[in-house]
């Protein structure tokens, strides 16, 4: 049976244009799969720890030798790490905050990643290997080629990358940018060129969810 997991990341709760197409995917995603698992993490909601010292060295003690702080700690890594392993297909749903990931997404990273676990070096399989991710990357100016801010992206090759560890294969990168013109005057003169990305964005979106 299929099992989507769906990670939210913005931490507008109105408004938001990740929300608002990841809704849209996974809509789209249960019209396709009746009968599957959706599953979802919203990291405003529960932000995961900061990766710590606790954690890791809890790596290196046999279980009855945690500390309270290391059980608790474990604990917490694991349910993350549980809920990653039980699913064959992600959506990531990402705004760009200062020119990358939120900060909850990096904390999410940090503590499901683990090596020899859902990190190996191939030819063992890592936690995505051969499963679908799509990723919706969304942006409030353009970091194109010829842009102002060409380079600027630290969102969505950084993605790329840890998914590309992980052992995905099988990924789609969909940005929808310019989300600001609507709502900043400065950037009016760039709505058209939000309408015409979220469109498409939109279009995508559903495409994969439905294949």
């Amino acid at each position: 049976m299929a099992h989507l997991l769906h990670v939210d990341a913005s931490f507008a709760r109105e408004g938001s244009t990740s929300r608002a197409l990841g809704a849209v995917f996974a809509e789209a995603w249960q019209a396709a799969h009746p009968g599957g698992t959706l599953g979802y993490r919203d990291l405003a909601l529960t932000p995961p720890p900061h990766l710590d010292w606790e954690t890791v060295s809890a790596g290196f003690l046999p279980s009855d030798q945690h500390s309270p702080t290391q059980t608790e700690a474990v604990k917490r890594r694991e349910e993350l790490v549980a809920e990653l392993e039980a699913a064959d297909e992600y959506l990531f749903t990402l705004p760009m905050y200062n020119f990358s990931v939120p900060s909850t997404f990096k904390a999410w990273v940090d503590q499901i990643i683990i090596v020899g676990r859902t990190l190996r070096q191939p030819p063992e399989p890592s936690a995505l290997t051969g499963s679908r991710v799509t990723v919706l990357a969304t942006q409030g100016g353009s970091y194109a080629a010829g842009t102002p801010k060409e380079g600027w992206d630290h969102q969505l090759p950084y993605v790329a990358h840890i998914l590309e560890s992980l052992g995905a294969t099988d990924v789609e990168l969909i940005r929808v940018e310019m989300t600001l013109a609507p709502v900043n005057p400065a950037l009016a003169e760039f709505i058209d060129l939000n309408t015409r990305s979220r469109s498409a964005g939109e279009a995508a979106l559903r495409a994969r969810a439905a294949a």
